[in-house]
């Protein structure tokens, strides 16, 4: 019977996954834009950002590209340059969207227009230098889709899109790196006609958007209207380079010849009023392709990680091996162990009430109930004056985790610490499940930009509730009295901590005029938020667990003097039995976690988009940290170790030690990040990452923990 349930959840799991993999980019029919013919369409430009650095900044701030002039833009209603109203996840991630000058009109197509003619100093072109160097690429939007660059896959039967343009390139064929500036954009608007009654009067959609960007030197011969004469034929591109001013030529010039030499930003006078002339051009193409419909027009951006599938399957395989190994030891724990345990204490209880009974009948004075006839009553128990038999007697003779019964439940130290870890594990829970859940039915999706961060922002506000709630009965049930001072320390402890982890982290960024830096209203709006919102959410979710909620009741008493525990084998002390139960969940999903640092880290160009695996993933995560608690949690008390409060919220998330440390295997062997800064946004980004992770994990082994130990405690003390 267990085994055909368990087949049934795996089926249903699987019917899932395989829905959610084709459902989960985009939702039929949200926010469908048509266009008619001559119809403006707004450009909008983003931010520049790199693979190789945690830094990005807003293009419309950057000193080398053309700034907006003001034009008004029909398109889109606004004017150039004005910036598009954020929600909250976009300003989190590095967004500032604004209007750009580009004109666009549905159906016609430009061969070439001039942009404008930027000057620009010699510290902008070390700065523009600099980002060339990083890999920078460039993210503009149209119709919500990012500009593109368009590639096939190696045996070229399918196309598929890398979000982003570069913003330059570097050429090392002549020994030193020479660095050159993409200023000519090709745009290229995909469309089809529109559905419905829309694409009956004509009307056309965009299904996709691609950007080709070419360098071309300034030297290179144009036409009156500032457009290169033969854009085909480039010859010279355009190199991020100014001649040396009178103070350095000298001394560069005695050590290498100009023709072979430029040289480094250190050599040159930035201070000078040297200057140079950009020419940006772009040229805008329309083609219509029918065979990619308005709902699937996001399938471009992942069909580069198809490949991957095979390795999510086995990832898939992997962790169903494990908790299913960890399935079949708990169950023998419980349908074995436990119960033969249970069933010799009960025969060892009655032995000891049979031998009182004889002793009682033979002495001069014994002291029976005369509620009945018999010695028994109806169900068959024996009763006897607490006097002459109790349950301690009965455990005389009885080894293992059954001695533990009057200290098992005794309140751990720190327990005014533990209780709102507790509740800010299930805090972060719900707002885990919703964010899986909502992501993995299509809600979240590529369209929805900064969709993800916003909600897990509002569930995190509105979890405050199950916080509170939580903390205080878990901080009743250890005695506690002051509600109101565990519901203040359960509302500050995390959320400080990320907040004041975050406001450091912009001390740094801010230096660094990146878009990365959380703007100073929004941390206020964050900060205005937690303590007039969240805290009082938190408080009502404590008020009423305490009072309404109460404390977990107990099946056995706690005795006054506390059990010693003996010495523990080395496996079972608690920093090894942390780290070596940790591999466990770990194995589960150490292989999905390779996607997720691929698309936070390396592809930030990219989506990560496979929610359908990452669900079935944490569903088997939770199993897997629940039945690796109660195996431990069981280990240790069978090694009359009581002490298991905190050790089970510790082995629940020890995993998150190990993600760590696989964050800094990642770090060196897989990312190419420069700078301190940006291996200071990684490495601490990666820490809160841990946190969330492990309070999450740890709060599920808790709970799994004590729902294990009352069960069997409960057992043994029933009749």
């Amino acid at each position: 019977m267990a085994a055909t349930g368990f087949r049934t959840v795996c089926g249903l799991l699987l019917w899932a996954l395989s829905w959610c993999h084709v459902r989960a980019f985009y939702i039929p029919g949200w926010s469908i834009k048509s266009y008619h013919q001559g119809e403006p369409i707004p450009l909008m430009v983003n931010k520049a950002y790199s693979d190789n650095t945690q830094l990005q900044y807003a293009y419309n701030d950057l000193p080398f590209v053309c700034p907006p002039t003001g034009q008004h833009n029909p398109g889109a209603g606004l004017f150039s340059g004005q910036s598009i109203s954020l929600n909250l996840g976009e300003v989190l991630r590095g967004d500032r969207i604004v209007i750009s000058d580009l004109e666009l009109a549905l159906l016609q197509d430009q061969e070439c227009k001039l942009l404008c003619n930027r000057e620009i100093d010699r510290r902008d072109m070390k700065w523009a230098r600099e980002l060339v160097r990083d890999g920078y690429v460039v993210e503009w939007i149209v119709d919500n889709l990012p500009g593109a660059t368009s590639f096939v896959t190696v045996d070229k039967t399918r196309k598929y899109y890398a979000a982003g343009f570069k913003l330059g390139f570097t050429d090392t064929t002549s020994g030193k790196p020479r660095y050159y500036l993409n200023n000519h954009h090709t745009i290229v608007i995909r469309y089809r006609d529109a559905p419905g009654k829309a694409g009956g009067r004509g009307d056309k959609v965009i299904v996709g958007f691609e950007v080709y960007a070419k360098s071309i030197g300034s030297a290179t011969r144009r036409n009156k209207d500032g457009c290169p004469a033969d854009l085909q034929n480039i010859e010279q591109a355009f190199e991020l380079y100014m001649a040396p001013n009178a103070t350095t030529q000298d001394a560069a010039q005695a050590l290498w010849s100009h023709s072979s030499y430029h040289p480094e930003i250190d050599v040159e006078n930035l201070d000078d009023d040297a200057t140079a002339t950009v020419p940006f051009t772009y040229s805008v193409y329309f083609r219509e392709d029918n065979t990619i419909e308005w709902d699937r027009r996001w399938d471009l951006y992942f069909v580069n990680q198809e490949e991957g599938s095979r390795i999510h399957w086995l990832a898939i395989i992997n962790s169903f091996i494990i908790c299913g190994l960890l399935t079949g030891i708990v169950l023998m724990i419980l349908a074995k162990t436990v119960r033969t345990d249970i069933k010799a204490y009960k025969e060892a209880r009655a032995e000891e009430g049979k031998l009182s009974f004889r002793k009682m009948a033979g002495s001069k004075s014994p002291r029976v109930s005369e509620k009945a006839p018999g010695l028994l009553d109806q169900s068959g128990k024996l009763d006897v004056e607490a006097d002459d038999f109790s349950d301690d007697e009965a455990l005389e003779d009885v080894t293992g985790w059954k001695l533990l019964h009057a200290d098992v439940f005794r309140a751990p130290a720190f327990g005014w610490i533990l209780a709102p870890l507790v509740g800010s594990g299930m805090q972060l829970l719900v707002m885990a499940v919703g964010l899986v859940a909502l992501s993995a039915l299509g809600v979240l999706n590529p369209s929805l930009r900064g969709g993800f961060i916003s909600a897990g922002f509002g569930l995190f506000v509105f979890a405050g509730l199950f916080s509170g709630y939580f903390s205080a009965r878990v901080y009743r049930t250890f005695g506690g009295q002051d509600f109101v001072k565990n519901a203040l320390v359960t509302g500050v402890l995390f959320p400080g901590l990320a907040f004041g982890l975050l406001f450091i982290l912009n001390l740094f960024v801010w230096a660094q005029i990146s878009s990365t830096a959380i703007p100073f209203g929004t941390l206020l709006a964050i900060l205005f938020v937690w303590l007039f919102i969240q805290l009082p959410l938190v408080y009502v979710g404590s008020r009423y667990g305490y009072h309404h909620g109460g404390a977990w009741e107990h099946p056995t008493k706690t005795s006054q003097i506390s059990r010693q525990v003996p010495q523990q084998v080395w496996y079972m002390r608690r920093t090894r039995s942390v780290l070596l139960a940790g591999l466990i969940p770990f194995a589960v999903i150490f292989i999905e976690l390779l996607f997720v640092f691929q698309s936070v880290w390396q592809d930030k160009s990219g989506y990560y988009y496979v929610f359908g695996f990452l669900a079935v993933v944490c569903v088997i995560l939770t199993v897997t940290v629940a039945e690796t608690t109660v195996v431990t949690v069981y280990m240790q008390l069978c090694s009359e170790n009581h002490q298991w409060w905190w050790q089970s919220f510790l082995v629940g998330g020890g995993s998150a030690i190990w993600v760590f440390v696989y964050c800094v295997w990642y770090y060196f062997a897989k990312l190419h990040i420069t700078g301190f800064i940006s291996s200071l946004l990684f490495f601490t980004y990666s820490f809160m990452a841990c946190l969330v992770y492990g309070l999450l994990t740890g709060t599920v082994g808790f709970l799994s923990a004590y729902a294990f130990v009352r069960r069997i405690y409960g057992a043994i003390k029933a009749d």
